[in-house]
Parts: C-alpha cells; sequence; structure tokens
C-alpha cells in the first residue's frame, strides 16, 4: 500500500512536467546540437532505445519517459535558458562532442560527456570554484550509507569503502546509488530515481523545486511524511505554514562543510530547532522535564515509515515497509550526547543483504544496530503521546503504566521482544528493557 501511495504521488507530481512539444522549432538546422535538441520529430527518428530500465528508489520504480523526451528542448524552460548566462557557454563547451553536424554518432564524438556535472571541477568550477571544490563533503555524496555498509563488512569508515570487493560495489552502485546527487540532478534534470531527464528544458534552477526535485529522491522518508502522505498522519506543521525542504536545508548545508561526516547527523550544518525555537528548555513544563533527556521528535513525531530487511535486487523486501513510532536508547551518543531516549527507524539492514552480489554475509553485522536515529519530517504540537483527555496526567499517554496483565503506551518503546531473532545481538544494546523506570511496571 505504501508503494501503491507513493507511485501514484510521484505520478501526480510528473504528470504535467513533460514539455509541451508544440513549441519546438522546426525552422533549425537538425545539423546541430540545438538544431537536433529542439526538433522533436528528429528525436523520435534518431534516439536510442534504452538498454536498461531507468533507476528507481525506495518510494518505488521510477515514472517512465522515452529517450527523447528526456533530451528535448522546448517550452518556456528552454527559453528561459536562452536568456541565461549558461546558454552562451554553447553545448559544447559543458557537453564536448562535435556540434555542426547531423550524424549522431559524430556529434557524440569527441569525448561527450552526457552529464557534465560529474566533471564538475573542469565543467562548473570556473564559474563556481568555492561550490565545487566543497562539494565532495556533502552529504549527498553518501558517505553514511557507504560508512554502515563498510562497518558491517568488518571494516571501520567510509574510507574504507574502496576495500569491498568488486561485486559489492557494483551491487552498491546500482542499487543505492541511485539518489546520491551531483550538481545537474538538483539544479536541471530530474534526478535518476524520478526517470531523469531535462525538468526543464535545460534551464538551470537556483533553488530545486521540493516536490519535483526533492521528494523525488526523499519520498519514503522525508517527503511522504512531510507531505502527510502515509495513512493517518498530517502534514508537517511547517509544511502547513508554508516551508519547503529548502527553508531549513540551504544550499550553504547542501553543498558541504570542508569536512567529510562519517554520518548526516555528525555534519556540521544540520538545522537544528532552537534555530528557530529558542529558549525551548523553559517553554513549558514538559520542556523542563524533559529537555536533556528526550529528542524533540520523542513528542511531536506522528508514525512513520520504517524499512524492512532486503535482499539487494534479489527477493526484495521481506519485511513489507510499514508506519510505526519507537522510541529507544540513544544510538549515537557520541554524537547526539543531550538526549537519552531518542525515535528510532528500523533499516532495511540484513545479514544477508548482499547474497545476490557473491556476499552471502556481512562477516560483522551485529556492529551496527538495525534501528537508526531518526528525526522524522511529521512534525505536529500535539500528538498522540503530547494531546491528553482533560483532566488526565500530562504524561498520561506517553509513560508505561499497569492495568492488569497490559501495559498501557509499551507500543511506543522498542524493547528486546520487538526484535527478530537475528536483530538480537546488534540491536539489544538499544532496547529500553532495564532503562525505563521500575515503577512504570509496578
Amino acid at each position: 500500500m505504501l508503494a501503491f501511495i507513493v507511485s501514484a504521488l510521484l505520478c501526480a507530481i510528473f504528470l504535467g512536467c513533460s514539455e509541451d512539444n508544440s513549441l519546438q522549432d522546426k525552422t533549425k538546422n537538425v545539423a546541430s546540437c540545438e538544431g537536433c535538441h529542439t526538433n522533436y520529430d528528429h528525436l523520435q527518428k534518431v534516439y536510442s532505445p534504452d538498454t536498461s530500465l531507468p533507476a528507481g528508489g525506495c518510494g518505488g520504480e521510477a515514472p517512465h519517459y522515452e529517450p527523447y523526451d528526456r533530451v528535448y528542448l522546448g517550452g518556456e524552460g528552454y527559453k528561459a535558458f536562452k536568456r541565461s548566462s549558461h546558454y552562451k557557454i554553447g553545448c559544447v563547451g559543458c557537453h564536448n562532442g562535435v556540434d555542426g553536424t547531423s550524424d549522431k554518432n559524430v556529434a557524440h564524438s569527441g569525448n561527450f560527456v552526457p552529464h557534465p556535472s560529474v566533471l564538475a571541477s573542469e565543467k562548473c568550477g570556473k564559474c563556481h570554484k568555492e561550490i565545487v571544490d566543497i562539494f565532495p563533503t556533502s552529504i549527498h555524496n553518501g558517505y553514511g550509507q557507504m560508512r554502515k555498509v563498510a562497518v558491517r563488512s568488518g571494516y571501520s569508515s567510509y574510507k574504507d569503502f574502496d576495500k569491498l570487493p568488486e561485486s559489492h560495489k557494483e551491487g552498491y552502485k546500482k542499487n543505492c546509488a541511485t539518489c546520491h546527487a551531483n550538481c545537474g540532478e538538483c539544479h536541471i534534470i530530474r534526478p535518476k530515481a524520478g526517470g531523469g531527464g531535462l525538468a526543464n528544458g535545460h534551464n538551470f534552477v537556483k533553488t530545486p523545486d521540493m516536490i519535483k526535485t526533492c521528494v523525488v529522491c526523499h519520498s519514503s522518508r522525508g517527503g511522504h511524511a512531510f507531505l502527510g502522505v502515509g495513512t493517518g498522519t498530517k502534514p508537517d506543521v511547517h509544511q502547513t505554514k508554508g516551508m519547503v525542504c529548502t527553508s531549513c536545508h540551504t544550499g550553504a548545508e547542501m553543498h558541504g562543510d570542508g569536512t567529510i561526516p562519517e554520518h548526516r547527523y555528525a555534519y556540521s550544518k544540520m538545522p537544528n530547532c532552537e534555530s528557530c525555537h529558542p529558549n525551548l528548555e523553559t517553554k513549558n513544563r514538559y520542556h523542563q522535564f524533559h529537555y536533556d533527556s528526550l529528542s524533540c521528535h520523542v513528542c511531536h513525531s506522528q508514525r512513520y515509515n520504517n524499512c524492512g530487511s532486503c535482499h539487494i535486487r534479489g527477493l526484495g523486501a521481506r519485511i513489507a515497509s510499514y508506519l510505526d513510532f519507537k522510541i529507544a536508547l540513544n544510538p549515537i551518543p557520541d554524537v547526539k550526547s543531550r538526549f537519552k531516549f531518542v525515535t528510532v527507524r528500523r533499516t532495511l539492514a540484513a545479514p544477508d543483504n548482499w547474497i545476490e552480489y557473491g556476499i552471502p554475509q556481512y562477516s560483522n553485522f551485529d556492529a551496527l544496530p538495525t534501528y537508526n536515529f531518526a528525526t522524522p519530517h511529521n512534525i505536529l504540537r500535539w500528538t498522540e503521546r503530547t494531546k491528553v483527555e482533560e483532566g488526565a496526567k500530562c504524561y498520561a499517554n506517553c509513560h508505561i503504566r499497569k492495568s492488569g496483565d497490559s501495559l498501557i503506551n509499551a507500543r511506543w518503546y522498542l524493547f528486546e521482544k520487538d526484535l527478530l531473532e537475528w536483530e538480537k545481538k546488534a540491536t539489544t544494546k538499544i532496547t529500553v528493557d532495564k532503562a525505563l523506570p521500575k515503577e512504570w511496571f509496578n
């Protein structure tokens, strides 16, 4: 059901994205880069069919766009591109290749580069040197994910990722790196997870569109939570006030800070609640009691998406993704030292994730929990835990209490009994079994 919802959302997002082909320019000679790519009929005659399926993502398969639709220059976006400074560089200035020919093979020779931002230092650095120089430290390069794969494989850091077997790295590239962005995927084209191709007639967009860019990659977690897509959830309160991704996640954060972080929560430019909500510690009685022990999300998140264990590429998820809410001991106290209890999210990690790529078992799977520190983008002031009936104790919907043989509110917490057998050794250390007040169970 979740995959269907997210797929439907993505289809709705992209139905209106194709350029209006009635605006095509048939007057230009097709014996040129621009002449070919502005002539829709000609592109349909000379295009090369796909040899592999477009990349998908955690939200499902990517919407399909024909190869000629992905490279067509047309519509209002193309008109805007022609007025821009980037247009003056010329096609071969960024893509190499050969201009002035109607022969597709010749045009795409000469070290042709389909996506110039993969050579950002050479192609973008002349005008955007400061950003290009620092982008290798951006969290959009996936260092946190590479770190987890490396650590579970017996290493200690993302720096060891290159030591993995070639088949393992190839599997990661095909299955996990489909969303990790470069310049173009935020500013020119649709992300690969959204079908790829030009998003707006080759126009360069300084600030990426939340729906057409951000949510495409961050659909199953950030996007679908922020928009309130999940059954029984509401849009994030910040979204209802008109905020978008870039209201909190600025270009400075996206482009890097000069130091490669081991994971995103170790990143220096991550936004924090206090930037917009000062004096939280003394704001009310809830905060006075819990400011130094609970993350904000423990009280203010709704249910959020959790993943299941996966065979990468093979049989797929053995635990279908599901909405849930769990509070556990902080799995990253070295980074988020203020919090004892935090929200956690189940990951797709499993001992045999990479069996389809010749790796029967992770050699050090238990090095990391199967539940991650989570900061869901689904904030409400009043949630199932903070809103209580008139006259009830303020903690009535959060603290555990015994009623006969039942434990009221135990569902919010991650206990060892909630873990599958193969998860226990890795994850028991963050379960709350021995961490909650004993009087709650009496």
